[in-house]
């Protein structure tokens, strides 16, 4: 460490925090090293040959590579079948599209994780008056809030799903910019058990951005009938350039091909340019960088507990997904923690976030992030609103050994801008 002018305390409580979540690492190990055998088994699976890595052009027919991508990620979903597309232009844009693809004139969409997260909102209607939403095509929105806690309501749950039977019952996975605890795989099993029970016709849809290869159970074994993500998030391997996913039942993944490209087409066409390489490659390394991000959530978790400050998960909880939430308590210390995590970057790291507005969040928001790609999250990123309670939520890192050294740095630069 003797490259940066990191604080004694800080590199004195750095190694606590590994002694503290030393066992929580080698659990993560372990689900790398399932996962990443998984994957080289869906690639087998899949037949991927040097040539599939070939570009096409046009329509994109027979685009041979196109198709095994596909076959790859769903066998590693446990999916019948995914659309794996860089036309995806981000994790938003894939649900939207799986939205519009399933539901129709008449439907009602529930969810029943409280409020969906910032940027989907305006593309279901609940916020801003942008022309083409799901409200404008007379589909309904209602909502089960959470309980005080910020737990699923079950019993509430219960309730509305009889109640309304419908169409769609959806689950948001992460938190967003909420302080409710993201949900693992066993929490989603049992909103799906009470969705087929009360109403075993509605599709159950979940957001499962940010939730990919973090355990060795997938939420479409548990009862989810599709879902769908961001590649560059954690099945992107931090490789994709771009792009984004839907997987699940062969129907329902149908539908929303025939809404990315046209009726009838579906997933038959779409040039894929020269990614191909890129988007296999990403598949490849996507469960071992998960785990490097999931291992640097827990340093992180671990090295702001003994700072004193609140964590959520902690260090040796149950996770859902890569974020981690860090109580700073007020603007300024979220400012800091933010410059501290972009000067630990191989890329901008000489450039201060600051806060902005941003296009699909009602409050100013500060991210630092220098990555190779453009807003890619698995990268170690860390953005936050400027509201209350001025928490900081970080995730990313494309290796523990980087990932750590942001956090400390992050760390440090509270603790110096507190004297």
């Amino acid at each position: 460490m003797n490259f940066f002018d990191i604080d004694k305390r800080i590199l004195e409580s750095s190694e606590q925090a590994m002694t503290l979540c030393a066992d929580k690492l080698r659990e993560i190990g372990d689900i790398q090293e399932y996962n990443q055998i998984k994957m080289i088994k869906a690639f087998q699976h899949a037949g991927v040959r040097e040539s599939y890595f070939a570009p096409s052009t046009g329509y994109g027919y027979d685009d041979f590579g196109r198709d095994a991508l596909d076959r790859v990620y769903a066998f590693a979903f446990d999916a019948e079948d995914a659309l794996v597309r860089h036309n995806f232009v981000s994790g938003t844009h894939a649900l939207t599209v799986a939205l519009f693809g399933m539901l129709r004139p008449g439907d009602t969409m529930l969810s029943v994780t409280g409020m969906p997260y910032d940027t989907i909102r305006s593309a279901i209607g609940i916020e801003g008056d942008y022309p083409g939403s799901l409200k404008d095509f007379d589909i309904d929105f209602q909502m089960t809030e959470l309980c005080a806690d910020g737990t699923p309501d079950y019993a509430q749950m219960e309730q509305d799903i009889a109640a309304m039977k419908p169409k769609m019952v959806y689950i948001q996975r992460s938190r967003g910019y909420s302080l409710r605890a993201t949900l693992t795989w066993r929490e989603i099993q049992k909103i799906c058990n009470i969705a087929k029970k009360f109403s075993p016709q509605s599709i159950i849809m979940l957001d499962n951005c940010y939730g990919e290869f973090i355990d060795k159970v997938e939420p479409l074994t548990v009862g989810v009938d599709v879902m769908a993500g961001s590649l560059i998030k954690n099945p992107g391997g931090g490789i994709a350039p771009t792009g984004g996913y839907i997987a699940g039942k062969s129907e329902l993944v149908e539908m929303c091909a025939y809404r990315l490209t046209t009726p009838g087409t579906g997933k038959e066409i779409g040039a894929t340019l020269g990614v191909n390489r890129e988007m296999f490659m990403g598949a490849y390394h996507a469960p071992h960088v998960t785990g490097e991000a999931l291992k640097t959530a827990v340093f992180a978790s671990a090295l702001f507990e003994i700072l004193g400050f609140e964590t959520s998960p902690r260090y040796n909880d149950p996770r859902g997904d890569i974020i981690q939430l860090i109580m700073l308590g007020d603007e300024q210390k979220l400012i800091s923690f933010c410059g501290g995590v972009q000067s630990g970057s191989a890329v901008d790291s000489f450039v201060q976030p600051m806060p902005s507005d941003m296009p699909g969040y009602e409050s100013q928001v500060i991210m630092a992030a220098g990555a190779f790609t453009l807003g890619s999250s698995i990268e170690l990123s860390a953005d936050a609103p400027l509201r209350e309670p001025y928490a900081v939520w970080m995730q990313g890192s494309l290796n523990f050994h980087a990932g750590k050294l942001g956090v400390m740095l992050a760390a440090d630069k509270v603790l110096r801008d507190m004297k």
